[in-house]
């Protein structure tokens, strides 16, 4: 295998303010361009400081590989989260314009190693984080990125349409993953993985980490893992098919995140009354730490603002939720009367829910649909129980989410192996903790 040449998509206006710091060329006409650019779409077609340029897309090349750089203004970063924001930001590497969906998408081009590598670990986790902990996210975060991009080509060659949504009277089950991205490999979003160029400052450690796990990735059974990664998995890791496409990989199945978890069997959170158990207890995890040392290491300046993780608290009043959850998903559902699990997964995470209202009454899954349709942004996780009050008749006034985690829960959980780093446990024991019968491998040389 060679080192991957990546397209990752940044950001997608009508019109974008950009900077080249160093000499850009379009292929064909040798122009070299510098400094601030402007460039939007109107008619279809794409103007390049003011002057239509008659195609559907370009592709500025550096002239100086090493040296050049350009600065994209206020890109969006946390889109839809809770600390979404704009910055400007920084890249190496080529940059790509295309038009599609009467936007243009600005788009990253760079090898997978140094400069996107580095960026990802710095943006996903702090740079000042131990080197055991900045190793096993290099290979994840390498392994995850490989198999992205054997996937969009594996989808690409089928011919056959991704299918994410099932929807009936009844019910409505979603999973996001690769639908959004057709145009590049990845977005540089928290949707697949941060990626914020060379804005995050970096460090020592990190180029070292990523260095010396160079075209190192995680197999089974002689395909590269796609290694999934998430904040906390509030104690109990999830399994790949409750949260994403019906496709078991043994490698993501579900455990105790603790120093014997493979051994201690935790209570089969599918079943309604152990789940709740529990949600409203306080277990001993990896990733049951206050610890501001540890979560200084995983959590950036905007994560930080993330006060509760492990187990968290949310409470709406009934005109509160009723608006949100309308806003939502589009439906009236009235009053809300109840919100019920109809299915948990292996970790308490419900996959379907069903919200009874007062004049609709819907099932929806899975996990990333029941966050987005109970937060302005996302919630925090699926794991949670529901407590009412304030009741009128039979209309709750105020309805209060018990929850436990932050994302997914899927693979890797940030929190826990950061615990495991400060413990002393190599890159190796956390991956193989965390990735249960994966091996590593070097794929490739720098």
């Amino acid at each position: 295998m060679e080192q991957p040449k990546l397209k990752i998509g940044i950001m997608a206006e009508t019109e974008i303010r950009f900077c080249f710091n160093g000499e850009y060329t379009l292929p064909g006409n040798g122009i070299a361009h510098s400094g601030k650019q402007v460039i939007h779409l109107e008619n279809g077609y794409i103007f390049l400081n003011g002057l239509p340029l008659y195609e559907p897309e370009l592709c500025f090349e550096p002239v100086q590989l090493e040296t050049c750089s350009f600065e994209l203004s206020e890109v969006t970063i946390g889109v839809q989260f809770h600390w979404e924001r704009k910055e400007n930001q920084l890249f190496k590497g080529a940059l790509q314009f295309i038009s599609a969906k009467d936007k243009l998408h600005a788009i990253n081009i760079l090898p997978l190693e140094e400069d996107y590598l580095i960026s990802v670990i710095s943006s996903e986790m702090s740079a000042t984080s131990s080197l055991e902990l900045l190793k096993a996210h290099a290979v994840i975060s390498r392994s995850w990125l490989i198999a992205q991009v054997v996937k969009g080509k594996e989808l690409g060659e089928s011919k056959v349409d991704y299918q994410t949504i099932y929807q009936t009277e009844r019910e409505y089950i979603r999973w996001y993953d690769r639908e959004d991205h057709q145009l590049f490999d990845v977005c540089a979003d928290d949707h697949c993985q941060r990626y914020q160029g060379i804005t995050r400052q970096s460090s020592s450690l990190v180029e070292k980490a990523v260095t010396e796990t160079c075209g190192m990735v995680l197999m089974f059974n002689g395909q590269v893992c796609d290694a999934r990664f998430s904040k906390s998995c509030g104690g109990v890791t999830e399994t790949f098919e409750k949260v994403w496409e019906p496709e078991v990989h043994p490698y993501l199945q579900s455990f105790c995140d603790c120093a014997d978890g493979h051994v201690r069997v935790a209570p089969p959170l599918t079943d309604e009354i152990q789940a709740e158990k529990w949600i409203r207890s306080s277990p001993d995890a990896f990733c049951n730490t206050s610890d501001h040392t540890v979560l200084s290491q995983v959590l950036n300046d905007y994560d930080q603002e993330t006060t509760d993780f492990y187990r968290w608290t949310v409470t709406y009043q009934q005109a509160e939720l009723s608006e949100l959850i309308r806003r939502k998903t589009g439906v009236d559902f009235g009053q809300i009367l109840g919100i019920l699990p109809m299915e948990r997964g292996y970790s308490g995470r419900m996959v379907k829910m069903k919200i009874i209202g007062t004049k609709k009454t819907l099932t929806i899954g899975k996990e990333l649909e029941i966050r987005k349709i109970l937060s302005n942004s996302h919630l925090y996780s699926s794991a949670f129980v529901v407590d009412y009050g304030e009741w009128a008749g039979n209309v709750p006034g105020k309805i209060t989410l018990t929850g436990a985690g932050w994302g997914h829960g899927v693979g890797l959980c940030q929190i826990g192996a950061a615990m495991m780093g400060e413990k002393g446990y190599a890159h190796e024991e956390i991956l193989k903790h965390y990735f249960v019968g994966a091996e590593l491998e070097r794929r490739y040389e720098r």
